[in-house]
């Protein structure tokens, strides 16, 4: 097990990263706002048309820093990193089986079992703390009928009908988790999923912890000698990464989903955080960004006891045990990938 590490959110639009030894340095203008060294570092997430120096670059791909490019919005544009970790053998089995649709429907069937499992964790835990506050009824016709979807999923049969079992759960799922929606319902709501852009503060909030998230996993890969680009339920497209994606969907009830409706019921964020342009597109301002930021390295730094290993782990390591667990599973010493199912 590796160290947990820190990634480093740079939100200054004027900011210019930059190295000094073996120090990342963030400057503004001609003050020097922040310095860090390299070796506490896991990623840095840039957001806002922030520079970085070739020689810093060279650097986070030496040590295997992710250095990854956002749009003010969480839009990602582009990253840097180093030489393909990992050796041949590995990569070699991963495209073998990703081009193999029966291997990749029992890999992508554990992936979508893990996501349905915890979006099902997700409703149970609201209808136990919030009884009386939303309409029970409606959380619980959700929760049967992904537990219904659950059990069809051993015989879906093909990456196709895998794909509808586990949109007809999203939709499901996300009609119910509007009910777990207990404050500021005015702003914040969920009439269906909406991405590129988002069109109302919930989803502009989903979409900015997917963004954080993706990253996390990308990087996670790459670090157990994965390629983040072709996966088993998401099919290969240029500048898209599969992999990354499809370990998401176990993660995402958990670790973003979950951090949204905290977010909102605490009150952490609120209408005056969003704005919409003329387009209709929805997003963070500033100083919003920087809440969920915060909440999400504390988040990562909390302790959970992974389903799997029965150890103890910080819920920010949970995508690299994911990552292992699955280079593990391809290598043959495992005899099926365990997704991460929340308990």
């Amino acid at each position: 097990m590796r160290k947990l590490l820190n990634t480093l959110y740079v939100t200054l639009s004027d900011a210019y990263l930059a190295r000094d030894g073996e120090n990342v340095v963030v400057r503004s203008g001609d003050e020097e706002r922040f310095r860090v060294p390299i070796h506490n570092l896991e990623g840095i997430i840039t957001f806002g048309y922030t520079g970085a120096s070739p020689a810093l670059m060279g650097l986070c791909a030496e040590r295997g820093v992710a250095l990854s490019f956002l749009t003010e919005h969480g839009r990602f544009l582009a990253r840097v990193t180093g030489g393909v970790s990992g050796n041949v053998l590995l990569r070699r089995k991963q495209y073998r089986m990703a081009d193999d649709e029966d291997a990749s429907l029992a890999i992508a069937g554990h992936m979508v079992t893990g996501k349905i499992a915890n979006a099902r964790t997700v409703l149970q835990r609201g209808l136990r703390d919030h009884e009386g506050r939303i309409r029970g009824e409606v959380v619980q016709k959700a929760v049967n009928s992904l537990a219904g979807i659950l059990r069809e999923i051993p015989g879906a049969g093909s990456l196709n009908r895998l794909r509808g079992m586990e949109g007809d759960a999203a939709k499901i799922y996300f009609e119910a988790i509007d009910e777990l929606i207990l404050e500021q319902k005015e702003t914040f709501y969920m009439r269906g999923r909406s991405r590129r852009p988002p069109l109302d503060c919930f989803n502009a909030l989903l979409s900015f912890l997917y963004t954080l998230l993706a990253h996390d996993v990308e990087a996670a890969l790459e670090t157990v000698g994965l390629d983040p680009s072709v996966g088993f339920l998401h099919r290969d497209r240029p500048g898209r990464a599969s992999l990354a994606l499809d370990v998401m969907e176990e993660l995402r009830p958990y670790l973003a989903e979950r951090m949204a409706l905290s977010l909102i019921n605490r009150r952490q964020v609120d209408s005056k955080s969003f704005y919409q342009k003329e387009n209709g597109a929805v997003y963070m301002d500033a100083e919003a960004r920087k809440t969920v930021l915060t909440a999400w390295q504390k988040r990562k730094a909390e302790e959970i006891t992974h389903p799997f290993l029965g150890e103890k782990v910080p819920i920010g390591l949970i995508p690299y045990v994911q990552s292992l667990l699955l280079a593990r599973y391809l290598r043959g010493d495992l005899d099926g990938y365990p997704p991460f199912v929340w308990r």
